[in-house]
């Protein structure tokens, strides 16, 4: 998943993104409210993070402006401002969520990945699409209870092909959600990230887990499992 996270505070913006990027997140950073509000405009994120209290543009105005342009992604508000009036006013003006400083890493990751099930359709915290299975705390993914090793960028391919299981996706799509703004991207290396993949959730080529969509993109055909069949 891609991550969007604006905070003015440059110590607790560096240590965040280094901590989401230990649950292999691709964050990208804004450090007021104008920069930010450019790359929420300009790039696809799966989930956002904005501050209150920014410079240049408040952080309820970029949320505004964000909602006025029809951008669709969560939206996490993450302020000093205890008072229930501030928090009424974020969520009037478009936001999904919001968290108050100071606050425990682990609860922000939390609501971040329930923001991006619920967008993508998902009601239980593990995905589970037929016999793949994705812990997103632990970061663990499994094939029939066997673990499945998998690299950084392994990995982040696989989540979001299965929060968006059943769907076409395109490799622009894929690369867009899985390299950060700043980096160097080859939409050439996804064909080979799928490959690996194939091959290592699908070593006796029983399930074809990933289909080629000529021209198109991919798509994981392994059907989601709901909440009751995984109880």
């Amino acid at each position: 998943m891609r991550i969007l996270f604006i905070e003015d505070e440059a110590q607790l913006r560096e240590q965040t993104k280094a901590a989401l990027h230990q649950q292999n997140l691709t964050v990208d950073t804004a450090a007021d409210g104008k920069e930010g509000l450019y790359l929420g405009l300009e790039y696809p994120y799966d989930v956002a993070v904005i501050d209150l209290g920014l410079p240049l543009i408040q952080g309820i105005d970029v949320i505004k402006q964000l909602r006025a342009n029809d951008i669709a992604f969560p939206i996490l508000i993450l302020t000093a401002r205890g008072l229930w009036q501030d928090k009424v006013e974020g969520l009037d003006a478009g936001a999904d969520d919001y968290l108050v400083k100071p606050f425990h890493f682990e609860e922000l990751s939390a609501r971040i990945h329930a923001l991006a099930r619920r967008a993508s359709g998902w009601s239980n915290p593990i995905l589970s699409c037929g016999c793949i299975t994705l812990n997103p705390s632990s970061q663990i993914v499994t094939n029939d209870d066997i673990k499945v090793e998998l690299t950084a960028y392994e990995y982040r391919l696989l989540h979001f092909l299965m929060l968006h299981a059943g769907e076409v996706v395109s490799k622009t799509k894929l690369t867009d959600h899985i390299y950060e703004q700043d980096h160097d991207r080859d939409s050439n290396v996804i064909e080979v990230f799928v490959k690996r993949l194939r091959a290592k959730l699908d070593p006796y080529k029983q399930l074809s887990p990933i289909e080629t969509l000529r021209g198109r993109g991919y798509r994981l055909n392994l059907s989601r499992q709901s909440e009751s069949t995984l109880s």
